[in-house]
């Protein structure tokens, strides 16, 4: 009997826990948000992340700085769905940024692009958002969807053929956090880890030579893994290419 009496007890433990995995998976949390203005009502390309021209145009401007979401450059490439809560002025789906930059002002954890900006109003009311400055919001972590669009390698503009090399990733999918980057040393038969330099850059002093094939550890709600693509840099890089590595994250 006491193995029955454990059983309904647990049955009943998960029953109670189920609405609050829900809860915890779907749920908002309520912040502050603002904008940065631009003369042209994109991204910046000179954002915390170092995504470059990429932050100013990815997600069709619709991207972000963020404070403690930053979180010493794990956070760029998160995407949230953010909705301001004036019901007179804001619109019910808000907008879905991407995180490109850290920025921290008026108590606030977000600072949004104009474009982004505008889409937390409703039709005719962006004014009114605007004249406020700062609004209260809420936010949840979305998976990032980039339909079309493989895993990138850019190889930073600061890279220096043969002996530096620091790296990019871009469209990064789902909701998952990017935490570590190996190259394969195939002199030594050994993966070699790279330097979070700042933001999504990582480099490494002196890289291998020939091919280089890369690892992503991903972190997420699945846990930790790493992902290899197939594909490899070719050995003679070059500054400023990105590279595609033919895998989505999901």
């Amino acid at each position: 009997m006491a193995s029955i009496h454990q059983f309904y007890f647990l049955l009943s433990i998960m029953i109670l826990l189920l609405p609050a995995l829900n809860l915890a998976q779907d749920a908002y949390v309520t912040t502050r948000a603002t904008y940065y203005g631009s003369p042209d009502c994109l991204g910046t390309p000179s954002g915390a992340c170092g995504y470059g021209e990429y932050g100013r145009t990815v997600n069709n401007a619709e991207v972000c700085g963020v404070s403690r979401l930053y979180k010493n450059g794990i956070g760029c490439g998160a995407c949230y769905q953010v909705r301001c809560k004036h019901p007179k002025y804001c619109s019910e789906e808000g907008t879905k940024v991407v995180t490109t930059d850290y920025g921290e002002g008026h108590d606030t954890d977000f600072i949004l692009s104009v474009r982004a900006y505008t889409k937390l109003a409703r039709q005719n009311f962006a004014a009114q958002l605007f004249a406020a400055g700062v609004v209260e919001v809420e936010y949840r972590r979305i998976p990032c969807s980039y339909p079309g669009a493989n895993l990138l390698v850019k190889v930073h503009e600061h890279s220096k053929y043969p002996d530096y090399l620091a790296v990019v990733i871009l469209y990064q999918g789902g909701a998952s956090d990017i935490t570590a980057v190996e190259v394969y040393e195939e002199s030594c038969k050994q993966w070699r880890g790279l330097r979070r330099a700042y933001g999504a850059v990582w480099d490494i002093a002196n890289p291998p030579k020939g091919t280089l094939a890369f690892r992503f550890q991903v972190s997420g709600n699945a846990g930790v893994q790493w992902v290899q693509p197939n594909t490899v840099i070719p050995s003679e890089w070059k500054a400023g290419v990105s590279y595609d590595t033919a895998i989505q994250l999901t």
